[in-house]
C-alpha cells in the first residue's frame, strides 16, 4: 500500500497521506513522497490548486516517534531532497481538508496551507512543549491570535475543530465525509478567478502573514538547548512504551534560574 496518493481532477491536485494505522505520521517514507508530489505540482504547468486531505481518522499524527526512537534522530532522518510545501516555494494556493487529528508536524503542515476546511470532529495539538526543550512559541504568533491563546498553543493544549474555526484558524468546519468535497468547492471557486489575480493574491496574502523576528529566532535557538537533551529521547521512548515519561529537566540544576535573554 502506497503511504501517499495522488489524483488529478482537471487542474486539482488532490495529495492524501496513506497510513491510516498509524494517524499518518510522518516517517522518512512519506516525507519523501510528500516532496516528490509537492515536486511535481509546483513544476506542472496544468495544476493550479491541491487539496491537502489524509485517510482515516487522523489528517496527520506529526513525527513517527517510533521511527525517530529507533533512529535516534528526534524530528525523524532528514530527506535527500526539497519539499516545496514545506519549504514554502510553492506558488500556488493549497487548501487543507482536514479529516481529522492533526498533531505536531501534522498541525505544522496544516499551517502550511491557504484555506482550511476541517471535520467537526477533528482535533489539533501543537506538541512541541511535549517533545522538544521549547514549546511551539510561533505557532500562535504566525497565526494572529491573542497571547493567551497562543501561549495556550504552545503549551501544548489541545483545541476542537469549532474553537480553531471560532477565533479565524478555519475557514470552514463540516462532517468528516463533506471535507473534501467542501474543498473542491473552494478549489472551484479559485480557478473562475482570472489567473493572475489568483496567482498575485496568493502570493500578497503570504507576504502579510506574521513573522518571528531574527532576535526572537537566535532567543529560540538558545533555548532549544537549554535543558537536558536526553529528555528528548525520553519523550518519544515514554510515547512508544506508553508509559509516564521520567524527565530529568536540566543536567545542571542551576541552569533553572539563568534563562538566556533576548538581544537585540
Amino acid at each position: 500500500m502506497a503511504v501517499l496518493e495522488t489524483e488529478k481532477r482537471g487542474q486539482i491536485f488532490v495529495v492524501r497521506m496513506n497510513r491510516p494505522e498509524v494517524l499518518n505520521a510522518l516517517n522518512y517514507e512519506l516525507r519523501v513522497s510528500l516532496a516528490e508530489a509537492w515536486t511535481e505540482f509546483r513544476e506542472s504547468r496544468d495544476l493550479e490548486v491541491a487539496i491537502f486531505t489524509g485517510t482515516g481518522r487522523g489528517f496527520c499524527a506529526g513525527e513517527d516517534m517510533k521511527e525517530a526512537l529507533k533512529d535516534k534522530t528526534p524530528g525523524g532522518r532528514a530527506i535527500p531532497l526539497a519539499d516545496p510545501f514545506r519549504e514554502g516555494t510553492l506558488e500556488k494556493p493549497v487548501i487543507g481538508a482536514i479529516n481529522g487529528f492533526a498533531m505536531g508536524g501534522g498541525f505544522m503542515l496544516v499551517e502550511g496551507t491557504d484555506l482550511r476546511v476541517a471535520a467537526e470532529t477533528a482535533v489539533f495539538e501543537v506538541s512541541e512543549a511535549k517533545r522538544w526543550l521549547l514549546g511551539g512559541y510561533n505557532h500562535g504568533h504566525v497565526a494572529n491570535v491573542a497571547y493567551p491563546v497562543a501561549m495556550e498553543m504552545a503549551l501544548g493544549f489541545r483545541f476542537t475543530a469549532k474553537r480553531f474555526h471560532e477565533i479565524g484558524f478555519l475557514n470552514r468546519i463540516c462532517p468528516a465525509e463533506d471535507v473534501v468535497p467542501t474543498a473542491v468547492q473552494m478549489a472551484e471557486h479559485l480557478l473562475t478567478l482570472p489567473p493572475a489575480a489568483r496567482v498575485n493574491t496568493v502570493h500578497m496574502m503570504r507576504r502579510m502573514r506574521p513573522s518571528v523576528s531574527k532576535a526572537h529566532e537566535r532567543l529560540a535557538e538558545k533555548l532549544h538547548a537549554h535543558g537536558a537533551l536526553s529528555d528528548l529521547l525520553e519523550s518519544r521512548a515514554a510515547f512508544a512504551e506508553k508509559r509516564k515519561p521520567n524527565f530529568k529537566g536540566w543536567d545542571d540544576p542551576n541552569d533553572r534560574f539563568s534563562l538566556p535573554e533576548l538581544e537585540g
